[in-house]
């Protein structure tokens, strides 16, 4: 795992300093400790910082091909290197290491952009071709490792890992979108078609980008998508075995290393399957961390403990404070652009555990997209069962202006709060899932949002990409368009942004076998009621692992990290959330009317509403603005 940064000139060539790619590439060094380099030809700089896990002194990066004629900087995996490098080398290739990285520049050398559909595995790289003069960009499928871009006034194009590293580079304006505001508010994160910044884009998942010195920047091009139009016609026990051979297949993949290798364990269905097939393919006793909570009702450990013994894993868990709001500095340091996923406070810690005794460890991310883990899928395909069988006509006149008048019941019992469930039935399948997924409401961002932010915005809503996204998806029914909207929105945006930065802050590759391209277009073509049956998702998982993992663990309710933001801001935070309204880096904007962000502040810390979720949006966007746009 690596950090990769670089500068190209499009439409023209002009000298590449390698001093400005080593100072973008230094702000990158918590990817990468292990080793650095400067590649630069006219038009070209490429650098790369090294966290060294395949041939350890084999492989520097930027790694010149055999002939001289390539060069790359590479972040990330190739699993299937190995068996590309037995194909190429019998083709005529010659190699020098034994890492992926050489694979990489012999596949374009032999394949050009069709290389990307022969690699397996999480990726971003940049590849400079010396006699065609052109610059290959490549993310992979699912977007595990992340590749910003920005187009500068010098008519270059700088590149890296993360923000960081564009914003080392002296000529990257730093005013931030209001598209991006918008989404963030909507979202709690910036979805990988926006950026926080005007001019700052991500090289979007399963796509590429070709640039030539004598042509303007081209679009990126999309080269995979995930596919719902098809239905396996295999029996229940045959879907069974396929799913176990696929995990198994990429837990096995996932497990190379020449560093040491552990996962996560937290006790719950996705990190125990994980570690089951672990130590059913390793030799070796396999090592394994949790993190656990002094609050009870926040505490796993002892269900990873349950796993860990079973399956008798070198276990490692740290009891921490739920009050972990000492690292929210740190928490908006290591995202550059606002992130209010608050379990990333937890990740964070595990990671730093992990840490500790390996240098790789596998997660179990990836399931809940893929195979329907999400009690939010669960229910949208319940309500899409349901407006198939309401006439439009009483959704609109009935349904939609019950629920416009039914109170808001945060304090009833869950049976009581109908209100959501009523919108939700009165709109579009794929309006009702963007609703469910949204923090904050439509209704509310108007009243936050000023005058002037929204004749900025000018009609702009954040809920539109994602309605789009769903009603265009190749897909078959409602639970597969909420499964490509959490695919291809939510999980590169949220699930995996967390885990990239949070593992590479303490230097730690993380590994998501649950998320082999494969298994996720095996997971594709189940028919629904493989996927969810009754109040059950992931069914067809569940039943797997069934011979191999106790019941309590299988089908206990999902839990995931869960951080106690609520009590906070009505405690140790409660000055700080007072005090957002007022705050210079807020303030100056004028995105936001104050007297509302105050009245949302006391609301909520004396307990006549909860709006945590909303006020530790703020306060992660103010602390993302103090650094970014400093």
């Amino acid at each position: 795992m690596c950090g990769i940064a670089g500068i190209f000139h499009c439409g023209t060539v002009k000298p590449v300093e390698p001093g400005r790619v080593a100072r973008m590439c230094d702000a990158l060094a918590h990817r990468g400790p292990d080793g650095s380099g400067v590649w630069t030809a006219p038009g070209v700089g490429l650098g790369h910082r090294r966290l060294s896990i395949i041939d350890l002194a084999g492989s520097p990066q930027p790694m010149v091909s055999a002939d001289g004629r390539a060069v790359v900087v590479f972040n990330g995996e190739i699993y299937n290197f190995r068996e590309l490098r037995q194909e190429l080398a019998a083709g005529g290739a010659q190699f020098r290491t034994d890492g992926d990285t050489e694979v990489i520049l012999a596949a374009w050398q032999r394949w050009g952009v069709h290389c990307l559909s022969r690699l397996q595995g999480m990726f971003a790289f940049a590849l400079y071709d010396c006699d065609k003069r052109e610059l290959f960009l490549g993310r992979d499928r699912l977007g595990v490792k992340p590749l910003y871009m920005a187009l500068l006034s010098d008519g270059s194009l700088a590149f890296a890992s993360e923000m960081k590293g564009l914003l080392a580079h002296p000529l990257l304006r730093r005013d931030v979108d209001p598209f991006a505001v918008e989404d963030y508010m909507t979202w709690g994160y910036v979805p990988d078609h926006r950026a926080f910044l005007k001019g700052v884009e991500k090289l979007p998942a399963g796509h590429f980008r070709l640039l030539k010195h004598d042509a303007p920047p081209a679009l990126p091009r999309q080269y995979w998508d995930v596919s719902f139009a098809e239905r396996s016609r295999d029996s229940e026990a045959d879907l069974q075995e396929q799913l176990l051979s696929h995990m198994r297949d990429a837990v096995r993949s996932r497990m190379v290393a020449d560093v040491p290798l552990g996962a996560f364990l937290s006790g719950g269905v996705d990190s125990s399957s994980v570690v089951t097939l672990m130590a059913e393919a390793s030799d070796e006793q396999v090592r394994s961390c949790s993190i656990g909570f002094d609050v009870g009702a926040l505490d796993e450990s002892d269900y990873a403990a349950q796993v860990a013994q079973l399956f008798g894993t070198e276990h490692h868990t740290l009891k921490v404070s739920a009050d972990q709001f000492s690292e929210i500095d740190r928490l908006a340091a290591i995202f550059d652009e606002p992130f209010a996923d608050a379990s990333a406070l937890p990740t964070l810690q595990v990671c730093a555990l992990a840490r500790q005794s390996v240098t790789v460890a596998l997660s179990g991310d990836g399931a809940d997209e893929a195979l329907a883990g999400y009690r939010r899928q669960v229910f949208h395909r319940h309500e899409e069962q349901i407006r198939r069988f309401l006439p439009r006509a009483l959704r609109d006149k009935v349904i939609t202006p019950l629920g416009h008048l039914y109170p808001k019941a945060d304090w009833a019992p869950r049976p009581l709060r109908a209100k959501a469930t009523l919108l939700a039935l009165g709109a579009s399948g794929s309006a009702a899932y963007a609703s469910a997924l949204a923090t904050t409401t439509s209704e509310l961002r108007k009243r936050l949002y000023s005058q002037r932010f929204t004749n900025e915005l000018a009609g702009y809503r954040a809920e539109t990409a994602l309605i789009s996204l769903m009603d265009n998806a190749p897909a078959r029914s409602g639970l597969d368009r909420a499964q490509y909207a959490d695919l291809k929105f939510w999980l590169p945006g949220d699930i995996l942004t967390k885990t990239d930065r949070t593992s590479m802050a303490v230097s730690l590759e993380a590994r998501e076998p649950l998320l082999d391209y494969r298994l996720v277009e095996f997971g594709a073509r189940l028919p629904d009621r493989m996927r969810v049956r009754g109040s059950q998702g992931k069914w067809l998982m569940k039943q797997a692992m069934r011979e191999h993992l106790p019941d309590n663990i299988l089908f206990r309710p999902k839990q995931g990290f869960v951080t106690p933001i609520t009590q906070w801001m009505r405690g140790p935070l409660a000055d700080a959330i007072r005090a957002i309204g007022k705050s210079a880096h807020i303030a100056d904007t004028g995105w936001f009317e104050s007297r509302t962000l105050a009245v949302l502040a006391e609301d909520h810390i004396a307990g006549r509403s909860d709006h945590s979720r909303l006020l530790w949006q703020l306060l992660m966007l103010e602390k993302s603005l103090a650094r970014t746009t400093a």
